[in-house]
């Protein structure tokens, strides 16, 4: 029999469900950290599995390759911008709910870390290297794909307009993760980084604003 606090909520996943995306989400972010630190051609499957505890009979349940595995990672953070926009105060305007959203899963804790700036800078030396190989292209392109599907169907529950038939929410998410990349690419590919949240807050506030020309703002 099963236990009352096995029971889903209305509309949330089960025990299953949730289980099967801890897997993936660990598998993702093994893969993911072991290609930063050792380089993509260091790191296999068995690695990888080895990394998450799991066989490599289970990475091949969730994955076909570590490419997979990898960008595996990018559509799990715009499902939970997804749901964190759709849990922010119904009364809150979209775009700072969308900010608040982006903020909490890509810059959920940043703080100064000046003392480990020799550390921060061959991490992100490591992902801009990870996102430069080949591979992993199309496997972002298809992430990228489903990422905007999820969050357009959470724009337009937001807004009252329709997925499938209405422009809106297609655009709104396909500019959030557009301007979300940006931001992660400044940031990674600048001499002097600011926190990645001060970038996404500049990046937000220029989308609110309708992208006026820098110097022309009424």
């Amino acid at each position: 029999m099963t236990s009352a606090d096995e029971v889903p909520a209305a509309g949330q996943p089960g025990l299953r469900e949730r289980k099967k995306r801890e897997t993936r989400v660990a598998l993702s972010q093994a893969a993911i950290r072991l290609c930063v630190l050792h380089g993509w051609a260091d790191v296999t499957v068995d690695r990888i599995a080895d990394e998450a505890n799991v066989s490599v009979r289970t990475f091949r349940n969730y994955f076909s390759g570590k490419a997979e595995a990898i960008a595996a990672s990018h559509l799990e953070r715009m499902l939970q911008v997804a749901e964190d926009l759709l849990a922010r105060p119904a009364g809150e305007p979209l775009w700072d709910s969308l900010l608040h959203a982006v903020l909490g899963r890509f810059a959920p804790s940043e703080s100064p870390t000046s003392q480990n700036a020799p550390q921060n800078e061959r991490w992100r030396e490591g992902v801009r290297l990870m996102l430069g190989e080949p591979a992993l292209a199309g496997e972002i392109v298809k992430a990228n794909a489903a990422a905007q599907q999820e969050l357009a169907r959470a724009v337009a529950q937001r807004t009252g307009t329709d997925a499938e038939r209405d422009v809106y929410p297609k655009l709104v998410a396909a500019v959030v993760a557009a301007g979300s990349a940006v931001a992660v690419e400044h940031n990674l590919r600048a001499d002097e980084p600011a926190p990645l949240g001060a970038v996404l807050a500049q990046v937000f506030e220029q989308l609110a604003a309708g992208l006026p020309v820098p110097g022309e703002e009424r």
